[in-house]
C-alpha cells in the first residue's frame, strides 16, 4: 500500500522529531554549571543563582544555602503554574528519599521547608517538576539540559521574608538525598561532587558572577583550580543543626575538623574541647553561605581578637555593628592580597594542613571605607545583631562553636566531594585567580 504525500511528510516529520528528542535525552553531561550573583539589598548579604523550572520553563531566582537539605519555592496561589508539576504521594519511593516526613489528608508527602536566613519554618507538600540547567565541559558553559521529576517542597510567602526582591525560594546544597547536588548527580550518573566559588564583595569586577559547578573538574577560571586543592575530611554532625528537623536526623551542614587557630603563625590559647562535636551535636566548625560573616562562640572570639590586635599593633576605634573590633583604615597598609593584617590560620587534621584567611577575607571596610573591621562576629552579641548576621542556632549560646561565613569564603574555590566525604579548598588570591573568571558566554 502506497503512502499519500501528506502522510509520508507527517511520518518523516515525526521520525525527525523523535530522533531529536532521543538525541537530547541521551546526552549525558559530566558536569553542570550555575552563575552566582551577590545581593546586598537585604540586611544580610545573600548569594543568588537562577535556574529554569516548570512547563513552560520560567526563570527562578534562588538564595543558595550551602548546608540546606532541601530545595523549596513559593507555590502559593498564582506563584506556581506548570503543566508538569506532580504531587509526591506518601507511599512513593520519592517520598522515602526525604526520610522522616508528614502526610496530608490527600496522602501527599510533606516536609517543613526553612528560610535559613531568618530561621523561620513552615510546612509544605512535596512536588516534582522539570528543571533546566546548563552543562559545562569545565572550560565554559555549554548546552542546557533538563531534569524531569526534580523534587522540591512547596513553600509559602512568609518564607520569602528577608529574601531579596525577585527571589522565590532557596536551593539547598547540603548532605541529603534530595539536595541539588544529590539529585543532579543521580539524574546524570556523574560523581556526587560540587564546587562553589563566591565572587568578592570588593572585587575589581563589580556585578560579576561567581560560579557553582556540579560534578567533577576541570574548574577552569584563569587556570584549572581543581589541580591545586588541599583536602580535609568532612565531618558528620549526628544531630541536626537546621531550624526545623525530625528527632534523630543528622545535620545536613558541612563540618570540618579545626584542631587549633593561629594568628601570625602563633597558636591562640582557647578551649579546644569546643572545637569537637559532642554527643548532643554542640561544638565543631561548619561552613555557611547564609551567614555573611564568621560567627564564633564568645570565648573563642575573644581569644582570637586579643591575639589579632596584639599582632597588628595599631589602635582600635569605635566598633561598627555587627563587628566588635575595628581600626582606622589610614593605619592599615593595602596590597593586591588585601589589607596588610596578621594572617589567621585554621589548623585542620595536622600541622601541615591549614585554611589560611588573609586580609582580603578577614577584613571588612565600613563607614565609607574610613573604618576597617575584623570580619568575625561574637555570638554573645547575636541578639542585637541577628538581622545582620543571619540565623544562628542557639543564638548567643551557639550550637556550633565556629560558623565560617560567606565573606571568609569569597574568592576561595571549595569542592565538596560527597562520595569520599572530603572538602577540597584553594584560595584564588594565592593563585592569582578570581571567581569571576569562568566563561559563561561561550557555548558549544
Amino acid at each position: 500500500m502506497s503512502l499519500s504525500p501528506k502522510l509520508f511528510i507527517f511520518i518523516s516529520f515525526l521520525s525527525f522529531t523523535i530522533s531529536i528528542s532521543i538525541a537530547q535525552t541521551s546526552f549525558k553531561p559530566k558536569a553542570l554549571v550555575l552563575p552566582i550573583s551577590q545581593d546586598t539589598s537585604s540586611s544580610t548579604t545573600q548569594y543568588i543563582t537562577q535556574i529554569k523550572q516548570r512547563t513552560p520553563l520560567v526563570p527562578i531566582k534562588l538564595t543558595l544555602d550551602l548546608g540546606g537539605g532541601h530545595f523549596w519555592v513559593n507555590c502559593e496561589k498564582t506563584n506556581y503554574i506548570s503543566s508538569t508539576s506532580k504531587p509526591i504521594l506518601c507511599t512513593s519511593s520519592q517520598c522515602s528519599l526525604f526520610g522522616s516526613h508528614g502526610c496530608s489528608a490527600e496522602k501527599i508527602c510533606g516536609r517543613s521547608p526553612s528560610n535559613t536566613v531568618t530561621g523561620v519554618s513552615t510546612y509544605g507538600d512535596i512536588h516534582s517538576d522539570i528543571v533546566s540547567i546548563h552543562s559545562t565541559n569545565g572550560n565554559y558553559s555549554t548546552r542546557a539540559v533538563s531534569v524531569p521529576n526534580f523534587l522540591f517542597i512547596c513553600g509559602s510567602k512568609v518564607l520569602q521574608n528577608a529574601l531579596p526582591k525577585g527571589v522565590t525560594g532557596m536551593a539547598g546544597l547540603g548532605r541529603t538525598k534530595v539536595s541539588f547536588p544529590s539529585q543532579l548527580s543521580s539524574a546524570f550518573s556523574f560523581k556526587n561532587k560540587f564546587a562553589i566559588c563566591l565572587s568578592s564583595s570588593s572585587s575589581s569586577f563589580p556585578n560579576s558572577n561567581g560560579v557553582l559547578f556540579f560534578g567533577d573538574g576541570p574548574y577552569k577560571l584563569n587556570n584549572d583550580v581543581s589541580k591545586v586543592l588541599t583536602f580535609t575530611p568532612l565531618i558528620t554532625n549526628p544531630i541536626s543543626t537546621a531550624p526545623s528537623s525530625f528527632l534523630g536526623e543528622k545535620s545536613s551542614e558541612y563540618f570540618i575538623g579545626v584542631k587549633s587557630i593561629r594568628v601570625s603563625d602563633k597558636n591562640v590559647k582557647l578551649n579546644t574541647t569546643l572545637l569537637s562535636i559532642n554527643q548532643k551535636g554542640f561544638g565543631g566548625t561548619k561552613i555557611s553561605t547564609v551567614n555573611p560573616y564568621t560567627v564564633m562562640e564568645t570565648s573563642i572570639y575573644k581569644a582570637v581578637v586579643k591575639a589579632f590586635v596584639k599582632e597588628l599593633g595599631v589602635p582600635t576605634v569605635a566598633p561598627v555593628a555587627p563587628f566588635g573590633t575595628c581600626f582606622a583604615s589610614k593605619d592599615i597598609s593595602f596590597s593586591p592580597m588585601g589589607p596588610g593584617v596578621p594572617g589567621i590560620d585554621l589548623v585542620l587534621q595536622n600541622e601541615k594542613v591549614k585554611w589560611s584567611i588573609i586580609g582580603a577575607n578577614s577584613m571588612v571596610s565600613v563607614e565609607n571605607n574610613d573604618v576597617i573591621c575584623l570580619g568575625f562576629v561574637d555570638a554573645g552579641s547575636y541578639g542585637a545583631k541577628a538581622d545582620q548576621v543571619g540565623f544562628v542556632v542557639g543564638g548567643s549560646q551557639p550550637m556550633t562553636a565556629i560558623t565560617i561565613g560567606a565573606h571568609q569564603l569569597e574568592n576561595n574555590l571549595l569542592q565538596f566531594d560527597l562520595d569520599n566525604s572530603r572538602l577540597g579548598f584553594s584560595s584564588l588570591f594565592l593563585e592569582h585567580d578570581n571567581c569571576v573568571n569562568f566563561n559563561f558566554t561561550s557555548s558549544a
